[in-house]
């Protein structure tokens, strides 16, 4: 089965058998040993190609015809594993192949994949005409999989929120389920009074969409139970404690993690992995209208815990918190969710790295091994339960947005660890969802974070049955 594409754009990859020409991966000391044949050695240094990283020099052969590609990988080739994203935007037209010393085939692939992405949905843009061949050693499957994973997270994060709405996104879901033969369930509306979700309810009232909690279920009953938990705010105004101009101007990104958790389903459906499959997506906007919620309500959660609003634009936590109580209510035996929820968590880490917070040990060894062997980056912060106390508040029993500005991230987290209390392992990222500064492998824009680690910590975990 083709993996599922949210937006159709050709491949990136050449088909088996194709005649490629060769890419030529070369260090700065390639240049000068008996790597290279001694009319390449001479091209390139009258040219002053020196190898630097991700810089490309074609070679000519008869006729003045491109017979090969050199390509820099710099002097430290492991510093870049995806550096490949820049020829996806350099190479000529063609069918091209290519190996290099220091870096996994399947990184090969994979960066080249993501570095030609781009976001075209409004713009008339020629297809890009050069593509690679995956090495006959890498996975190709999993490569295209993992790619298109990590795709439709940026196309549903970039996509404007005048298209990407909470029913937008519940079409998307749809679509994304279709694809696999998952069923979805949706709760909209005065609905979600109806079937106690009071907090997704609450956030989502002011909208001229009706808020709504998708859920997705896919697999068979009996393999190892898997909740993915993604929070959907379509666009985030702040509410009432309205945003800056400069602070909206992102938001639409707010719904990060929900198109990354879509994007973690579309890898584990499409691998077949021998999963209980549960994904929810509480889809709301943050609006501002005559009946939105106030600082200084109190409203009561689905698990009865009563929240005082101190803030409303610390809403994530309040769509999660009824998510994560459904999802805990029939403990899953791993349980995942995923929010662009706090900016204390770049001010801590930056733009780069997914901060994850969780109490078993042994899922955090496990979650951090895999991001070091995928080249996905995560970093574990703490679950401090001294700063528990900060949630308590006088009129109620916790609030949604302690005072003082300190540990904002862990704050959040903590509040979530309120609503979870069966479930035997459970881990929470604090993700960014966008990409400030263009990389080899990812334009600015909408990105996919964590999720190359999790996919193979739950292949393994499937694969060993638990």
């Amino acid at each position: 089965m083709t993996p599922f594409q949210h937006i159709h754009r050709p491949s990136f990859f050449a088909p088996a058998g194709a005649v490629t020409k060769p890419v030529t991966a070369v260090t700065p000391a390639d240049l000068d040993g008996a790597t290279l044949p001694p009319d390449v050695v001479a091209w390139a240094k009258a040219a002053g190609f020196k190898a630097d990283s991700g810089s490309v020099l074609a070679v000519p052969g008869e006729g003045g015809i491109v017979s090969r590609v050199l390509f820099g990988l710099g002097s430290d080739p492991a510093e870049q594993p995806f550096l490949t994203g820049k020829l996806a935007k350099l190479l000529p037209p063609g069918d091209w192949s290519i190996e290099a010393q220091g870096i996994a085939s399947d990184h090969l692939a994979l960066g080249f994949g993501l570095g030609g992405y781009s976001f075209t949905k409004y713009k008339s843009e020629k297809a890009k005409d050069a593509r690679l061949a995956i090495s006959g050693d890498a996975d190709a499957a999993d490569i295209e999989r993992q790619l298109a994973g990590i795709l439709l997270a940026r196309d549903l994060i970039n996509t404007p929120t005048n298209d990407m709405g909470p029913d937008d996104l519940e079409a998307a879901f749809r679509a994304l389920a279709d694809h696999y033969g998952a069923t979805v369930t949706s709760i909209v509306g005065d609905e979600l009074l109806e079937n106690n979700f009071p907090l997704i309810h609450t956030v989502g009232r002011a909208s001229a969409v009706a808020p709504r909690l998708l859920e997705m279920r896919w697999g068979k009953k009996g393999n190892p139970r898997v909740t993915l938990v993604g929070k959907g705010v379509c666009f985030d105004t702040g509410g009432l404690d309205l945003k800056t101009a400069t602070g909206m101007a992102l938001m639409k990104k707010d719904m990060g993690g929900a198109a990354n958790v879509m994007g973690l389903a579309l890898m584990i459906m499409d691998a077949g992995l021998p999963v209980d499959l549960t994904v929810l997506v509480p889809a709301v906007e943050n609006s501002v209208s005559s009946n939105a919620f106030r600082p200084g309500d109190i409203y009561k959660s689905r698990k009865g815990i009563t929240v005082q609003i101190d803030n409303t634009d610390a809403e994530g936590r309040l769509v999660l918190a009824d998510a994560l109580a459904y999802a805990d209510e029939t403990p899953p035996d791993l349980l995942i969710d995923m929010a662009t929820l706090t900016g204390a968590a770049r001010v801590a880490l930056g733009p780069e790295l997914a901060p994850f917070f969780t109490d078993d040990e042994a899922l955090a060894g496990k979650l951090s091994l895999a991001a070091k062997e995928t080249a996905d980056p995560v970093w574990r912060m703490p679950l401090w339960m001294g700063y528990d106390k900060d949630l308590r508040t006088r009129a109620a029993d916790i609030t949604n947005s302690p005072s003082g500005g300190m540990a904002g991230s862990i704050n959040a987290a903590l509040f979530l660890k309120r609503f979870v209390t069966a479930s035997p392992s459970w881990v929470h990222l604090d993700i960014y969802g966008w990409n400030p500064s263009e990389k080899p492998h990812s334009p600015v824009g909408g990105e996919a974070f964590a999720i190359r680690a999790l996919y193979r910590v739950i292949r393994d975990m499937a694969e060993a049955g638990k």
